[in-house]
């Protein structure tokens, strides 16, 4: 009888009758090279579709500054339900849209869904009464639902676990670079007003959704498939690739066919549970800051163009802070105790908006709160991919996580009501409970791993390997952990509950 948690070299997975394509001699591929050549093909112009994804997403709150309720004749409640319509269809297609993304090429499902969201955003342009508002919000829920958790499935399809943070804040850096680039394109376009005879807003969604859609067809040629099929890597590159991923117990790399059970796997997780709470910890919050930033600040005395701006440091700040946090998180490994500190940085930041009633301490609150929210994102994606294996299991807990954070965002876009300004204390305490939540998900998500990792070091997940005896310590444990016939049998059919897979803090 042999536990796979006490067989030397098997216990590694690395048995050379498993070698992915043993017959492909990789010896002479340079992984830095490698590397770098993923980094250049893969990241930037993800970076530049969620750039475009976030741009469109927030436009209609710079729209707002250049009376686009007063020409569509709705009241301040009436937008807000717009804003909500946005996030049932969103969140609630997520799921589904990462199951069909691995089983059909990224750059078909990807490229498609951008094309269509981009001419519901140019719809957004030739607006006339409040239902087409909402119909328009609920088509573009639908349209945009599966880019953001598409791409972060995608990325951690090509990456170790400590490649990941790095990789995922580049990407994100783009909303960053966005909500500080929406408040200059604002600003210049709303000049167009009276062109054509459209308002300067109605040029802000037709000018956005019209460059969203140059892009959509350009990305059917630019995004590349996943590793095992990838045109732009040699077939020793591909193969090298999917090797270094399963030494980093991605026992999934190269493939994997579609069974049911991989969607149960992920709904009886308790890491799905806790991922869910981590990012309504910091989505509720993003979107609401995305969505009403330059709103906030206008109503501390500025004007529209002034107060978008003013929006711009805040968004520049928030990126440096990003990429400096991805880079750390990579390097140190901690991950958890990141979530911890960003979170608790957004605690001070909304305490002192609360409290606040000089506009610049309340300006200065909002530099704490960008600085947590967006670091946040990516370091807590990266954190939850790392510690779920399986490509299908791992693509529908990030959906479910991000569905469910994203889903907030119904809630977060009506908080900042019109009768509470300037100072919006109802929107800047809800705010402040859904980072608390995150804080407190973020500590109890590391504390249970940690546990877990203890109980694997003490041999209690020990499965029974290639065992023909029938002592009664045997069928116990063969029982509770499983039997198989060899190490890698175990490794892939248990993913990430495997005894030897060790969970990051």
């Amino acid at each position: 009888m042999l536990h796979s948690g006490s067989v030397g070299t098997l216990a590694t997975g690395k048995d050379d009758s498993e070698l992915y394509e043993a017959q492909v001699d990789t010896s002479q591929v340079d992984e830095r090279r490698l590397l770098r050549k993923i980094d250049i093909r893969v990241i930037p112009w993800l970076g530049l579709l969620y750039f475009l994804n976030f741009l469109d997403r927030g436009s209609i709150g710079n729209a707002k500054l250049y009376y686009m309720e007063t020409d569509l004749g709705i009241t301040d409640k009436q937008y807000l339900i717009a804003l909500t319509a946005f996030f049932f269809p969103y969140a609630l297609l997520e799921p589904v849209s990462n199951v069909i993304l691995r089983r059909i090429q990224p750059s078909m499902w990807l490229s498609s869904m951008i094309f269509v969201w981009g001419i519901v955003m140019m719809c957004h342009g030739f607006l006339h009464s409040y239902g087409g508002l909402v119909a328009l919000r609920v088509l573009l829920g639908v349209a945009e639902a599966g880019l953001y958790p598409g791409i972060v499935f995608y990325i951690s399809c090509w990456y170790k676990r400590s490649e990941l943070g790095t990789r995922i804040a580049a990407f994100f850096t783009s909303a960053t670079i966005a909500g500080a680039f929406s408040g200059l394109l604002a600003a210049a376009i709303s000049n167009m007003n009276g062109v054509g005879g459209k308002p300067g807003w109605s040029w802000i969604f037709i000018l956005e959704g019209l460059l969203t859609v140059l892009c959509a067809v350009a990305s059917y040629w630019v995004i590349s498939n996943f590793p095992e099929t990838a045109e732009f890597l040699t077939k020793e590159e591909r193969v090298f690739v999917i090797r270094r991923l399963r030494d980093d117990l991605q026992f999934s790399s190269g493939g994997e066919k579609f069974e049911v059970r991989y969607i149960w796997q992920s709904l009886g997780d308790w890491k799905t549970y806790l991922a869910m709470g981590i990012y309504m910890g910091f989505d509720g919050p993003l979107f609401a800051f995305s969505l009403f930033t330059p709103t906030i600040i206008k109503e501390l005395g500025y004007t529209a163009t002034t107060a978008n701006l003013l929006s711009v440091p805040v968004y520049v700040w928030s990126c440096i802070v990003t990429v400096i946090v991805g880079l750390v998180g990579d390097r140190l490994g901690k991950r958890g105790y990141i979530n911890l500190i960003l979170f608790g940085t957004g605690l001070v930041g909304y305490i002192i908006l609360i409290t606040s009633r000089i506009p610049s301490l309340s300006y200065f609150a909002c530099f704490l709160a960008a600085s947590a929210i967006y670091p946040t994102v990516p370091n807590s994606v990266a954190w939850v991919a790392s510690n779920v294996e399986g490509s299908y299991k791992r693509g529908v807990t990030l959906a479910m996580a991000i569905g469910w954070g994203n889903l907030n965002g119904a809630v977060s876009s009506n908080v900042y009501r019109a009768e509470d300004a300037p100072w919006y204390r109802l929107g800047h305490g809800i705010v402040l409970a859904y980072i608390a939540i995150g804080w407190l998900c973020s500590a109890t998500f590391m504390l249970m791993l940690r546990r877990e990792n203890e109980r694997r070091d003490k041999g209690e997940r020990d499965e029974v390997i290639d065992s023909s005896n029938s002592g009664e310590e045997t069928d116990e444990l063969a029982l509770k952990n499983g039997r198989f016939e060899t190490v890698n049998d175990a490794r892939r059919e248990k993913g990430d509950e495997w005894s030897q897979f060790r969970y990051t803090l």
